[in-house]
């Protein structure tokens, strides 16, 4: 399997070339030459655990690593960091599937991903003889600082950055970055939003001056984001994993098709999904469900894709984001691998902050359904879920379903739905106990322990006792200032 970048560069690296490089330099995304199919019949590997069926997925893309290198991998993460014994259980609650993604460390789904990447590096540079130091530079809405810092804390030839906006995450998010330990993590708060913190760390990889000046002192630069495919690719495992669930339950018959609901800022973890499907799971619609920031919504229906709007602050802040960086892979997916065309896009988009896709591209996006939903819903469906179901789920999660309903008002379609629940109800604990009706508190730390005391929902390991740790990380800097933080850092 070689990996090729979305617009053009004739290099074909392995895995373990992709996932250390992160982004190519013409400022692609590298995605899989072809897409494997499943290695193995659905229906006869339905009592499959997580771990087992994570080595054939991911063996299946990474062919460069021997068996035993991704089995190493796959045992280092998936271990008991997660207080779910099956990793990702799936909950039926209300008129659909609930697949929580957020029983690792950090209590988002984003642990699912960065909970073997670290792994899946530090092999590749004992594969390729990389003897350079590797920076992590992270641009993070707010659960992907953390799963990235937890994941590659003192994880030997690495340092890990990560920025964040200022304004633009949860208290408890805020404080489980800062409170970080280990000698390697460095943690910035941004005066900007998440797409200002994304551009900027793109824009590093990209100055050559800048590479070349890192490279010099021994440093090279990857990505935690899911722009680099050693972080996109192990998302892909649970969704078959939520197939074949379904199938052991008899929720679906063998063929049957289900649909995927996924809230979705960046984009990767629908792309996940639908990288499922081309494997071979059955899936019949990817509903992507947006919040107020509702790009993707508009371009799903349009064929548009504008940024030249509003940028609003919600209480989902994962979902605040306008530049969904992993629609490029998909982009160059229904082109047929046009990376030409998929660049001029791109020139469009630096440029006039928008572009247009053709008939082509937008015939081939007839799988994906678009749908947003306003804080005022999003409070409201957290409520009614726990009144009517006792399921206590969080905003993201709850403005996928709340999107779901509106599918399924819209076309009638009773296809079994797998939800993608990304983060515990803790992590914006305000919100969630707003919307069940508890009296105020004092700040999110008195939230989690109100929420807890009324529902008895276990609060996770990580987010305990959260307010009393030592804040270690405490700089701010301009959204222009990120070049400077890393060659303090670093240099």
């Amino acid at each position: 399997m070689k990996f090729l970048s979305t617009r053009g560069d004739s290099v074909k690296l392995t895995a373990a070339e992709a996932i250390i490089r992160g982004i190519a330099p013409d400022r692609g995304l590298y995605v899989p030459e072809t897409v494997p199919a499943l290695p193995f019949d659905l229906a006869g590997a339905a009592g499959m655990d997580y771990r087992d069926l994570a080595k054939k997925i991911l063996g299946a893309f990474f062919d460069d690593f021997t068996e035993e290198e991704i089995a190493s991998c796959v045992d280092r993460a998936y271990d008991e960091k997660f207080d779910a014994p099956e990793v990702a259980p799936l909950v039926q609650a209300g008129d659909a599937y609930f697949l929580e993604l957020y029983h690792g460390k950090t209590a988002a789904f984003k642990d699912m991903a960065l909970s073997i990447l670290p792994h899946l590096l530090t092999t590749s540079m004992k594969k390729v003889g990389e003897k350079d130091r590797i920076c992590i530079l992270t641009a993070t809405s707010g659960d992907t600082g953390k799963a990235a810092l937890q994941g590659f804390a003192d994880v030997d030839g690495t340092e890990i950055i990560v920025f964040y906006p200022k304004s633009g995450v949860s208290e408890v998010q805020e404080r489980q970055m800062v409170t970080q330990t280990g000698g390697n993590t460095h943690v910035f708060a941004i005066e900007g939003n998440f797409d200002d913190a994304q551009t900027s760390v793109k824009n590093c990889f990209q100055n050559e001056a800048f590479r070349r000046g890192l490279l010099g002192s021994g440093v090279k630069l990857s990505s935690a984001n899911s722009i680099n495919i050693g972080r996109l690719i192990p998302q892909v495992v649970y969704y078959v994993y939520a197939y074949l669930r379904l199938l052991e339950r008899g929720a679906v018959e063998p063929g049957g098709k289900i649909n995927i609901v996924v809230p979705t800022g960046n984009f990767g973890n629908i792309l996940a999904a639908y990288y499922a499907g081309r494997m071979g799971v059955p899936v019949g619609r990817l509903i992507c469900a947006s919040n107020k920031n509702r790009i993707l919504t508009d371009f799903i229906r349009t064929g548009v894709y504008d940024t030249d709007r509003e940028f609003y602050l919600t209480n989902s802040p994962s979902m605040d984001i306008l530049i969904s960086s992993n629609l490029e892979r998909l982009l160059f997916e229904l082109s047929g691998h046009d990376a030409a065309r998929v660049g001029a896009l791109m020139k469009d988009l630096d440029g006039k902050k928008r572009y247009e896709v053709d008939c082509g591209i937008k015939n081939g996006m007839a799988k994906f359904y678009g749908g947003y939903a306003e804080i005022g819903e999003t409070n409201d469906t957290i409520g009614r879920m726990y009144r009517e179901n006792g399921y206590l789920i969080d905003t993201h999660t709850a403005v996928a379903y709340k999107v779901y309903e509106d599918y399924r008002r819209e076309t009638g379609d009773e296809t079994p739905a797998v939800i993608a629940s990304t983060a515990s109800p803790y992590k914006f604990a305000k919100s969630v106990a707003d919307s069940i009706g508890l009296p105020e508190q004092k700040d999110g730390f008195a939230y989690i322990r109100e929420l807890a005391r009324e529902t008895g929902v276990k609060v996770p390991e990580g987010l305990r006792d959260l307010d009393k740790k030592e804040i270690l990380h405490d700089a701010v800097i301009p959204a222009d200032g990120i070049e400077d933080a890393v060659r303090k850092v670093l240099l």
